[in-house]
């Protein structure tokens, strides 16, 4: 017995906003729409949710198919559901933001999508509300760097001070004063240094740097 019959249908989709860390700067991979209605114009890459599974799990399988990556750092933003909002039909979406490494993400997979790398600050217009979902995702990004070790995605393994110093710079859209973020960075327990150096940014090289178990462990006391 169906106990819905009397109600309206809508449909249900995921739109992935992937951040990546590329030239000091930080950048969200789009590209353009492949499908009615919208054809041709800039968009996030999403689908629609299926009848078995879970928003979380619709989710991942997007971003998967996209980069071809799992265990990623993945939240939801929030559900958009203005009546208007896709011409196509009544469709709610429940956006997510996520970070990769760009080394990691192979190139092929640009061509295959159809998408690219853009630049956080030169955002074209996309389609429906995708511009307000990315502005939504920098917002609660940028707050949340301040108070928890996230964005760790976006480097890789082996990082020096000065990268993640210009990853922060590149999230908050502002620059940090170098020893008193050094000086901060350097009290967090779950930042190792390591022996290592990386001898082309400089003649005496900079010591490699690299997040331990505690990575993801969020701090109350972590702020910059």
């Amino acid at each position: 017995m169906n106990y819905y019959n009397a109600h309206s249908k809508l449909w249900v989709s995921v739109d992935c906003i992937v951040f990546g860390f590329d030239e000091n700067r930080l950048k969200v991979l789009i590209g353009r729409r492949q499908m009615d209605p919208g054809r041709g114009e800039w968009s996030l890459y999403g689908g629609f949710v299926g009848e078995d599974e879970s928003l979380d799990d619709a989710a991942s399988r997007v971003l998967y198919s996209l980069t071809g990556l799992r265990n990623r750092y993945m939240r939801q933003i929030g559900a958009y559901g203005n009546v208007n909002r896709d011409p196509g039909d009544r469709v709610v979406s429940v956006a997510y933001y996520a970070f990769i490494s760009v080394n990691d993400y192979d190139n092929k997979l640009l061509q295959k999508h159809n998408v690219e790398w853009v630049d956080i600050n030169d955002m074209p217009q996309m389609y429906s509300d995708h511009n307000t979902m990315v502005d939504d995702a920098l917002q609660i990004i940028r707050r949340k760097i301040s108070t928890a070790p996230i964005g760790f995605n976006l480097l890789p393994s082996l990082f020096t001070l000065t990268q993640l110093q210009k990853l922060y710079e590149a999230i908050l859209n502002t620059e940090l004063d170098k020893r008193n973020f050094r000086k901060r960075i350097k009290e967090m327990d779950f930042i190792e240094k390591t022996e290592l150096k990386d001898k082309l940014s400089s003649k005496r090289g900079a010591f490699y740097y690299r997040f331990n178990k505690k990575a993801y462990t969020e701090d109350s006391n972590f702020k910059l």
